[in-house]
Parts: C-alpha cells; sequence; structure tokens
C-alpha cells in the first residue's frame, strides 16, 4: 500500500466526529513551549505532528525527541524530516534532565530519530541522557521510545544498562503492512527486538508496542500481531488511528470507530497485556503516565 504518486494526490477525507477536538486555552500551552524553547529541546508531539500535542502541553508535560530532528528513514506515516542528521549534541542529556525536573514529571518519555549514520544507532545518547534524567529526578519512571538500533545487541544492551522503566519499541502495524509503512525496519526484527529486551531484563523492566489502526489491516491482521507481540512477552500494549499527516503520506484507509477500539482493547487485555491504552486519539506516549510499575501486580488494566 504505498503512497500516491504526486500526480494522484486526494484531499485527506472529513474526521468523523470523533476525532474532532477542541484546542485548550490554558496558559499551560505557552509556558510548555517557553520551556521547551529556552532549553533548545526537540519533541516529537511537534516533529511528528501528535493531534494531542495541544493537550499534552496545556497539561504540562511532552515526549522529548533526542538526537536531533532528522531522521535518517522515510517512514510512509510520520512527518519527522528525513535529512542527514547533525552531529550529537552532547549537553543534550543535561537539558533533557532539567526539563524533566522543572516540567516536575512523574512520568517521562524519552524517543528518538533513527540514527543509521551512527555506529550505535545512538544507544548511548540514549542511556546518557537516561542516566542524567535519573540523576536529576531518581523518583521520575523513564520510559524509552527507541528504534531498533538494526538489531544490534550491543546498543540494545547499551540503553539496558541505564536500566529505564519501560522500554518501548513499536511495531507500527501488522506484518503484511510493514514494507509499505515502514521504512527499512522489518517486523521480524522489531519482534526480535523486544523480545531480546525482555530475556535480558526480564520483570525488571517492562516492554511496550503500538500500533496504528486504519492503514488496511484486517482484523486477524491485528490479532495475530498482537499475539506476536505476547509471544516475545511484551507488556505493555497502545493502539490509535491513524492519522495522515500531509497529503504526501500513506491515506488513511478506514477510521477505526471507538467501539471497535474497545473490543481491540478488551482483547488485548484478555490475551495477557498488563496494561492497555486502545482509542482513536491514543498515541505510543499518551497518558502513558496512567500505567505504573506498581499496578502490575494488579493485573491487567485497559485505558480507552
Amino acid at each position: 500500500m504505498p503512497a500516491p504518486p504526486p500526480a494522484e494526490l486526494a484531499p485527506r477525507p472529513r474526521l468523523p466526529a470523533w476525532l474532532r477536538i477542541r484546542l485548550p486555552t490554558s496558559d499551560g500551552f505557552a509556558q510548555t513551549r517557553a520551556l521547551l524553547d529556552e532549553l533548545n529541546l526537540h519533541t516529537v508531539c511537534q516533529s511528528a505532528k501528535c493531534p494531542n500535542h495541544w493537550e499534552c502541553w496545556s497539561q504540562g508535560t511532552a515526549t522529548f525527541m533526542i538526537a536531533g530532528d532528522r531522521c535518517t528513514r522515510a517512514c510512509g506515516f510520520c512527518a519527522v524530516t528525513t535529512a542527514k542528521p547533525k552531529p550529537l549534541e552532547q549537553d543534550e542529556p543535561q537539558r533533557v534532565a532539567e526539563a524533566t525536573r522543572r516540567m516536575r514529571l512523574k512520568h517521562v518519555v524519552i524517543t528518538a530519530v533513527a540514527r543509521d549514520d551512527l555506529a550505535d544507532g545512538g544507544a548511548n545518547h540514549f542511556r546518557r541522557t537516561i542516566e542524567s534524567v535519573r540523576a536529576l529526578n531518581p523518583d521520575t519512571i523513564i520510559e524509552v521510545l527507541t528504534p531498533d538500533f538494526n538489531d544490534r545487541d550491543a546498543a540494545i544492551d547499551d540503553v539496558l544498562a541505564a536500566k529505564p522503566n519501560i522500554f518501548n519499541h513499536n511495531l507500527e502495524t501488522v506484518r503484511r503492512l510493514t514494507p509499505a509503512v515502514r521504512s527499512r525496519a522489518t517486523y521480524e526484527r522489531s519482534l526480535n527486538v523486544l523480545a531480546k529486551v525482555k530475556s535480558r531484563a526480564g520483570k525488571s523492566i517492562f516492554t511496550k508496542s503500538g500500533l496504528m489502526l486504519g492503514l488496511g489491516e484486517t482484523e486477524p491482521e491485528l490479532v495475530s500481531a498482537l499475539a506476536d507481540l505476547r509471544r516475545v512477552g511484551c507488556d505493555i500494549l497502545t493502539l490509535g488511528q491513524y492519522l495522515q499527516p500531509t497529503v504526501h503520506h500513506l491515506p488513511v484507509a478506514e477510521f477505526v470507530s471507538p467501539a471497535r477500539f474497545e473490543d481491540y482493547g478488551n482483547r488485548a487485555r484478555e490475551m495477557g497485556f498488563i496494561h492497555v491504552a486502545s482509542g482513536p486519539m491514543v498515541r505510543s506516549s499518551y497518558h502513558a503516565d496512567e500505567f505504573t510499575p506498581a499496578q502490575a501486580n494488579g493485573g491487567p488494566s485497559t485505558i480507552r
């Protein structure tokens, strides 16, 4: 399901009522933006054109995107710029730590662009950022959302050495659609990354993954993907609606109803995921703080 050629670009379809949001008007949004500007930090909220960033910033939260805002991959769903990356900023880990402190984040999510230009894919930069955040914010839960690091053991181990609380790597879509949706990444490689994290860290680190719905997947394909995630021990799951960021990205094949998201969430819980966030507006880091490690002892939970 590749993106249509430029001559055949079609206007984006009108959003259904459940995907129309009212922009918040609080001062929190401006305060968050001012802090991020002051510390010169990138966020996936802006770079990936996340539809929730108005809400999150207004509530004083954000998902930090380290290692620059230029990605070496060109996924068909992602609005992050594809270009030759700039050198890593060596003081960025400290700036992320300071932002976490000043925003008083109890749960911080740190992601990154894919850095295939670096021998370790940016893994050591992740490690340094985790260590800096923890040194300044010892009680903050740290969640990382990583690229696949080309499935390099040394890179995965470097991130794990910093002991994040949650290691998130997104499957993004079902097996059949992966070649059209993701650039360079493969379905099996992503499963391998999650399997290695679980095998090395065991219960000390929770693994997490997510899929976008509405790209043309079938229900059996989705159920199969969830079963694959459980097979590699994935603990936490997010399911959300794919929204086309620009007309140059993959089109939306279907707007999945809230009722179906609820059904998929219940199925995932029955399959053994200890926490599930399933709904049209759900994204990898949306309301990530609604899961805490203490919940793992309380049985499966579902957030819609």
